[in-house]
């Protein structure tokens, strides 16, 4: 089968072909060594015909160890076999407490590929491929193969699927089957099952960043109207005596900037009105009572207008005002516990609006405005009802209710997103991982809770926004570059590679690379990954549904894996036309309103 080497060229050995075409027809893509004295070197069969060889070096056996790289050629004289069992299981790795199955050789039909767990799940990893090439099942094959390995309990594991279709219910929802220790969470924006849980949010969780996310801030002229929002929703979330006197003392510093400004009277009325009408309180309010010398008025009646084209009782009311401002309250320090609603949040957005440095910048109140309307929308809509306000709780105690189901901890929880708009689903997976990335700073043990953080249809979420411009980083471009160093680790799948963040992609390790067709994903894999061959850009071209080329960290060499489909599987097949058309022949016809 193999003569003598002829010659050997940068990285690619010519090798006289002895056997012709019987010899040579099973020998694509196969592995073979090139052994001299003290030197065994790994190759694969990249091309031959009926006279050479050509076989492609990959790396050095070293001490029983594989090196990937090679610095030595092969001697002429080299004797140039097929790899032998042991160096293939070097390659390949076993099943053992800390590597696991995750598909069978397409190569070697029978060895299975079992990478470690740690090379591949300490980094971020990406699953990419056309939509029908297996990348759903692929993944719910893994997550099973992982908690069905004999040798170990993977007890303490926090996967969060974060499901754009929901796909993965099904799949993931027999996990206690596998193991009775093992238990599964399904947390969703449309609850239906009695083991459903509906997605919440603590409001009071949400910083500067968040907001400004969720009511989609567009310059940094929104972000001190955010900010002092966020303050006086935390202070008047008390509702305490000194809450409502800094109430009294924003309202009253408003309405004397209005009566001492150079508008008309009845422009001033107006406007005092306004402010009235939607920040009040007690004192503040169209019937709050003024007492005079000997006499009571209202305030609304306080306002009235004599035939001067003056406030009749703007003494009065003026004293008033001037009675409940006290500037010490602008000093007033924010309760560290607190707990407030998104109607809360709305509230605390007037005050701010009537702020002094807010109420006459015209600017400013434009973008407030803006900011309000967003805000009204998301209260009128289901996506409110997803931010909730159930008292105050730490980022601690609510990243622990998530992994909590009946008393007992979920190792997969599964949160669908199914019902959401692509804008306010980005906003929710983006919180939720800023979130899991500040516990895991948090703690006092480095790293010692990881958390795996899957996006389906990731480019819905990690795209090239303007995140690093408004607010001086993007959290998924954050959690690439440091997450690791915590424990949070990211997996990416998606079918348009081209679509997610550059700094992301450039910071995966590991990659599963199922069937991809479009010109401009191919060449976008080909370009940002710079241990990617064009080799395997040729393999992953001609695969088959269901498998992948595997690289990276975890592979001691680019493998085709073939992946068996997962039991249960995904809901990720497409729709059986051919059985929802087919009736009975002789079915009545429906008329026009029953025919769906």
């Amino acid at each position: 089968m193999f003569g003598k080497i002829k010659f050997i060229g940068e990285n690619i050995a010519y090798i006289e072909n002895e056997g012709g075409d019987a010899g040579t027809s099973d020998l694509m893509n196969r592995n073979v060594i090139f052994e001299a004295p003290n030197q065994r070197i790994l190759g694969e069969v990249t091309e031959f015909n009926k006279e050479e060889i050509k076989i492609r070096f990959l790396g050095e056996y070293l001490n029983g160890k594989y090196v990937n790289g090679v610095i030595r050629k092969p001697l002429l004289s080299s004797t140039v076999r097929i790899i032998n069992s042991e160096e293939l299981t070097e390659l390949v790795g076993h099943e053992s407490d800390t590597s696991f199955v995750l598909g069978n050789s397409a190569i070697y039909k029978e060895y299975k590929v079992c990478p470690s767990i740690n090379d591949l799940l300490s980094n971020h990893i990406g699953i990419f491929g056309n939509t029908g090439s297996g990348k759903s099942c692929g993944i719910a094959r893994m997550v099973q193969n992982l908690f069905s390995n004999p040798h170990m309990l993977s007890y303490n594991a926090n996967i969060f699927v974060f499901d754009a279709y929901g796909e993965y219910k099904n799949a993931f929802g027999s996990i206690n089957k596998i193991n009775p220790n093992y238990s599964y969470k399904f947390i969703t924006t449309n609850p239906i099952e009695n083991d459903d849980f509906l997605l919440q949010i603590p409001v009071s969780l949400l910083n500067l960043d968040d907001f400004a996310l969720l009511l989609q801030a567009t310059n940094h002229s929104q972000l001190p109207i955010i900010e002092r929002t966020i303050r006086l929703a935390k202070i008047f979330s008390q509702e305490s005596n000194e809450s409502i006197k800094y109430k009294n003392h924003l309202i009253a510093k408003a309405l004397l900037a209005i009566l001492f400004s150079n508008q008309t009277t009845a422009r001033k009325k107006n406007e005092i009105f306004q402010i009235i009408e939607v920040c009040h309180t007690k004192e503040f309010n169209f019937d709050s009572t003024i007492n005079g010398l000997g006499y009571t008025r209202t305030f609304s009646e306080c306002f009235e207008i004599d035939s001067n084209g003056y406030f009749g009782e703007s003494v009065l009311i003026t004293d008033y005002i001037l009675k409940h401002i006290e500037d010490s309250f602008e000093e007033m320090e924010e309760p560290k516990e607190f707990s407030y609603s998104l109607l809360d949040f709305a509230k605390a957005l007037e005050f701010t609006m009537i702020s002094e440095g807010f109420q006459n910048n015209e600017r400013l109140y434009d973008n407030a405005i803006i900011l309000k309307v967003r805000l009204s929308t998301i209260l009128n809509t289901k996506v409110g009802k997803y931010f909730t306000n159930n008292g105050f709780t730490s980022i601690e105690k609510y990243v622990s209710s998530l992994v909590i189901k009946n008393n007992r901890k979920a190792q997969i929880i599964n949160i669908n997103l199914e019902d959401v708009d692509d804008t306010y689903a980005k906003v929710i997976v983006k919180i939720m991982a800023r979130l899991f990335f500040e516990f895991s700073k948090n703690l006092k043990q480095r790293a010692t809770i990881p958390f795996h953080i899957f996006l389906e249809e990731a480019h819905r979420y990690i795209q090239k926004d303007n995140d690093n411009y408004l607010l001086g980083y993007n959290i998924f471009e954050r959690i690439a570059k440091e997450g690791r160093k915590y424990g949070v680790i990211l997996g990416i799948i998606s079918q348009r590679p081209v679509e997610i963040s550059d700094t992301v992609i450039s910071q995966v390790s590991n990659f599963l690379i199922f069937k991809m067709t479009h010109p401009k994903d191919i060449k976008y894999i080909e370009e940002m990954l710079p241990n990617i061959s064009s080799d395997v850009i040729e393999k992953q071209k001609t695969l088959q549904p269901g498998s992948c080329v595997g690289f990276g960290s975890a592979f001691k060499i680019p493998m085709i894996m073939r992946l068996e489909l997962p039991n249960p599987l995904p809901y990720s097949s497409n729709c059986d036309v051919a059985m929802r058309w087919n009736v009975k022949q002789n079915v009545t016809t429906k008329n026009n309103s029953e025919q769906l």
